[in-house]
């Protein structure tokens, strides 16, 4: 298998006919198919699937699709002509209907299975038959895998309809998570966070199903009623949608010997991994042994720049179980997430997550993901004893490489060359007596204000003289801030040849590319799903079109709308500020 297998060039993709042409589906072309799978891909009810690494699926069709939404900068990125998102082929296959496409695509999708395991534990339970072999895609259906311009993308539906790891589940997903989907995508893209991408949006003008929802106004932890809500399917993008818990699952396997192939079929699935994800970093001519110890690292790396990432724009992903872990160092799954308003470091937009998924706890989560990424690796160098240590040694070193990468983003939010403990400590505890706004705080540091006042726009608390428990804070921050500036002057002005001198203006153009100005909060996405659900879909694409320039100076009316604290009636609401697992 190769990247680089495209007919031509730069081409603008105005059809389905044109995009047929870069169909190259490697995965079912290179990788062992469930050998209790039909062929024609009419497989909807729940069943083990013991082994093989894809079930080939047929996705349901949503009813009546409606184009609600494309996204226009990945469509160039792509080289489609936008005109193609509401054309009817391109609309019919993106809503789920496979039996017209031209050749050489296919008219059968698929579906994988992984494993679970939760916070470094792992689980079957979550599987209908207790053994983990109904545990996978039960609603996500791949449907393409292409070479475009040089570049491999596959494309999956997500409320695709049922797959044998649908759990008896119905198989598909409402408008209102897959607006939130298609809008987080294109915002952390843009925010330079490595992510799945937004395709298309359509929605069903007929089909709708029931889910539990909170409602108006309700301040209960979890749904208080059930809902009916329009089916829409999503289709998001990705080098590959391999994730952690892939590994997993034909590593236990392997591990356990639970057939004859168990062993072979984890091999193949690592080195596919290999040639979709590292292919640039991992010489082809290493022996297993290599690969696999470079694997390790490398994703390591991304891993925890990843984490580091979503830190710094506020993101917290909720639901960081290695199933929702893509191995290829990226965001996947965006369910219960959530960008913080107020700073705390226990924030946690899903009712059901713990504090082990909150907001500056996933850095550990993700050393969990990582530990049981190795383990998974582990049987192929079961014979190679150097080999297991290296694994092991990477794993004692995650803690290490993760603190690095968490200082290097704090000291760049902060405009430092260097992390400075004593002045970060102090930020973050007056940045929670406080009750500041991550976003806005760190946006109005970055234009180095001389006094506190220009950082008060971000302080959902009084702290002006006398305020009721204002208890000093202000001479505190003005004396943070004093310090603050005088690290940013000696640096300024360091002799360290190392240290490149630096006006006001060029730090605070830099700090500018690191903290954003506008945030996909989830107070500003629910009116955009609600009129949606109207069919009004106005407000969708004006904030498409606001948080996917997110650190730009937009107009005065952009910034009074999008720009500001959260309204106090929006605290402690159902749906607002915290959420059961979308769907």
């Amino acid at each position: 298998m190769t990247n680089q297998l495209s007919p031509q060039k730069n081409a603008t993709v105005e059809t389905v006919k044109d995009l047929a042409k870069w169909a190259n589906y490697s995965l079912m072309n290179t990788l062992k198919c469930d050998p209790d799978a039909t062929s024609h891909g009419a497989d909807h009810r729940p069943r083990q699937v013991f082994s093989g690494h894809y079930v080939p699926v047929n996705p349901t069709p949503i009813e009546a699709p409606e184009y609600v939404a494309h996204s226009s900068t990945f469509f160039d990125e792509l080289g489609f002509a936008d005109s193609m998102a509401q054309s009817a082929d391109f609309m019919s296959l993106f809503s789920g209907d496979l039996s017209n496409v031209p050749e050489p695509m296919s008219k059968v999708g698929w579906a994988c299975g992984y494993a679970l395991s939760i916070y470094g534990t792992e689980y079957i339970q979550q599987c209908p038959f207790q053994t983990g072999n109904g545990y996978g895609d039960g609603r996500a259906v791949s449907v393409l895998e292409a070479v475009i311009n040089g570049k491999r993308w596959e494309m999956q539906l997500k409320g695709g309809g049922r797959t044998p790891y649908c759990r008896g589940a119905d198989g598909r997903a409402v408008l209102r998570s897959s607006v939130r989907e298609f809008l987080a995508q294109e915002h952390m893209h843009a925010l330079g966070v490595p992510t799945s991408r937004s395709l298309s949006l359509y929605v069903s003008k007929t089909e709708t199903v029931q889910r539990p929802w909170y409602s108006e106004g309700s301040r209960e932890q979890d749904p208080d009623r059930m809902i009916t809500e329009a089916v829409a399917i999503s289709t998001r993008v990705a080098p590959s949608f391999i994730r952690v818990g892939q590994l997993e699952l034909f590593g236990r396997r392997a591990r356990k010997h639970e057939h004859p192939q168990a062993m072979a079929e984890l091999e193949q699935l690592v080195l596919h991994l290999i040639d979709r994800e590292y292919a640039d970093v991992i010489d082809p001519n290493l022996s297993l042994r290599d690969k696999v110890l470079k694997l390790a690292s490398e994703f390591r790396s991304r891993l925890t720049s990843l984490v580091a990432n979503w830190v710094r724009v506020g993101y917290c992903q909720g639901n960081f179980n290695s199933d929702n872990c893509a191995a290829g160092g990226f965001t996947l799954d965006y369910g219960p997430f959530g960008f913080c308003d107020v700073f705390n470091p226990q924030y946690q937009p899903w009712t059901g997550g713990g504090k082990h998924f909150a907001f500056l706890n996933q850095d550990a989560a993700a050393g969990r993901n990582y530990l049981m990424f190795c383990t998974a690796l582990s049987p192929l160098l079961a014979n190679e004893a150097d080999g297991i240590d290296g694994l092991q040694q990477l794993v004692n070193d995650f803690s290490t490489e993760m603190q690095t990468k968490m200082e290097q983003m704090w000291a760049a939010k902060l405009g430092l060359n260097r992390f400075n403990a004593a002045l970060f400590t102090e930020l973050s505890t007056l940045m929670q007596q406080t009750s500041v706004d991550y976003t806005m705080f760190f946006r109005e540091l970055s234009s180095l204000p001389d006094d506190i006042e220009p950082l008060t726009k971000s302080f959902y608390q009084d702290i002006s003289q006398g305020a009721q428990g204002a208890q000093g804070l202000e001479q505190r921050w003005s004396a943070w801030l004093a310090q603050w500036h005088s690290l940013l002057t000696s640096e300024a002005n360091s002799d360290d040849i190392s240290v490149l001198t630096r006006s006001r203006e060029d730090i605070a153009k830099q700090m500018k590319l690191v903290n954003p100005k506008y945030s996909l909060r989830e107070w500003l996405l629910v009116p955009a799903y609600q009129q949606a659900s109207q069919g009004d879909y106005t407000l969708l694409r004006e904030l498409q079109a606001v948080m996917t320039d997110p650190y730009a100076e937009q107009s005065q009316e952009v910034e009074d709308t999008f720009y500001r604290l959260k309204a106090s009636e929006y605290f402690a609401i159902g749906g607002l500020s915290h959420l059961s697992c979308s769907s």
